[in-house]
């Protein structure tokens, strides 16, 4: 039986395509989308752009919503909810200030998530706990990669996933590589290279500014 879409009466105006472009997203189906763009119908699927610059990110049709990029910067479509003002990317950055031992940390936000992170240049991801994995609701055991890794404690088991997003003040990142370290530690989540990989970072003195790359 065919897949029935679900239709979606969304509308945004996107400036910077050809002039202000109405966009409306009208079909959603897995992996594909159709929208129409100044009245013209694109049928996109996962990574593709239509002419007039408009890329589909990804569809998630469980939670009836779209991910969508114009020049650089993203949003999530959801059903019934109206987004105007769709403006071309700035810069997103982010100052931190170093704590009491000279620790970076950090206020942000992991799948939609609030977390507190230490900032960690010497971790090759984003690394959490598995028992805070479980706490935000991540199976990764059904999606993880298992894997091992040599920490200081020893060689531990790991499980290698994807994060929808990462927050940290208005810098967020999607499809983020995580590792999900079995047990209680890290204490605190690991804000590691798979996310700080994506900002030019400045330190002076207790300062630590984080700018998005273009």
């Amino acid at each position: 039986m065919p897949a029935r879409p679900l239709v979606l009466l969304l509308l945004l105006l996107l400036p910077g395509v050809g002039g202000a472009a109405d966009i409306s997203l009208y079909a959603l189906f897995k992996d594909k989308a159709i929208l129409h763009v100044d009245g013209t119908r694109r049928v996109l699927v996962t990574g593709a752009e239509s002419p007039e610059g408009v890329k589909l990110v990804s569809t998630d049709t469980q939670s009836e919503e779209a991910v969508v990029e114009l020049n650089g910067k993203r949003e999530t479509l959801k059903l019934g909810v109206v987004i105007s003002a769709f403006q071309s990317a700035a810069r997103e950055s982010v100052t931190l200030y170093a704590a009491e031992g000279g620790h970076f940390f950090a206020d942000g936000f992991i799948n939609d998530q609030p977390m507190r992170f230490l900032v960690d240049t010497g971790a090759t991801s984003v690394a959490l706990s598995s028992r805070v994995a479980e706490r935000i609701g991540i199976d990764y055991k059904r999606f993880g990669k298992r894997s091992w890794s040599q920490t200081a404690s020893g060689v531990v088991r790991i499980y290698i996933v994807g994060l929808k997003s990462v927050r940290v003040g208005n810098a967020t990142l999607y499809d983020v590589e995580a590792s999900i370290i079995e047990g209680d530690h890290p204490s605190q989540p690991l804000l590691g290279m798979s996310f700080l990989n994506a900002f030019e970072m400045k330190r002076e003195g207790d300062k630590m500014e984080l700018t998005k790359r273009y």
